[in-house]
């Protein structure tokens, strides 16, 4: 699976906004949305990964995965909402992270974002208004809408890094990879820095 590639190499954008580098970070939400597909065609599924590394490993094989159908050990990572079809009001996947909570041992946290690709392939530019948001209670720490990555089959979005003092930081990674199916691309996560 190779990264998707734009005129400049590795995308790094979209409409994205970020929250200060110095913010210690406690319970946050990652929202996901998109738009169902037209009647009589297969359904747009699209789901979001999280890559849990430790400290002793932090670019190679993820400790835990995160998604539809696995949750962190400790329950610090969940999915609280998850859709097949991007049908409904609001955000179709939701997944929280509770890092007052969360192992010492664990040094990032990669999110992204995978297509299931059961008939044929899509990319994001074939699935209209796919956005996502990572908030902290009321405070939206940062949004994005994959147009850079259109053509991409999945995506990382943001990377949440354990500092020195023991905080944990949002730092922006916006990366797509072509031909990239959930499971490949969950493999590959570990490779994604900022």
């Amino acid at each position: 699976m190779r990264p998707w590639q734009g005129p400049s190499g590795y995308v790094t954008g979209g409409r994205t906004a970020m929250s200060t580098p110095n913010k210690n970070l406690g319970t946050i939400e990652i929202r996901l949305k998109w738009d169902p597909s037209p009647l009589g065609e297969a359904a747009h599924d699209l789901d979001l990964i999280a890559a849990a590394f430790s400290a002793d490993d932090p670019h190679g094989a993820p400790d835990h995965l995160v998604h539809f159908d696995a949750r962190s050990p400790d329950g610090t990572i969940h999915l609280q909402r998850e859709s097949r079809t991007g049908q409904g009001l609001g955000f179709d996947e939701v997944m929280s992270l509770e890092f007052e909570r969360m192992s010492k041992r664990l040094d990032r946290i990669v999110i992204g974002v995978a297509i299931q690709q059961r008939n044929g392939t899509k990319t994001f530019s074939g699935i209209p208004r796919t956005e996502a948001e990572i908030v902290e209670e009321y405070d939206t720490l940062a949004t994005y809408d994959f147009s850079e990555v259109g053509d991409a089959t999945a995506a990382t979005i943001a990377v949440f890094r354990h500092t020195e003092s023991g905080a944990w930081q949002l730092e922006r990674a916006v990366r797509g990879f072509a031909d990239a199916d959930p499971d490949a691309f969950a493999q590959l996560m570990g490779g994604v820095s900022v």
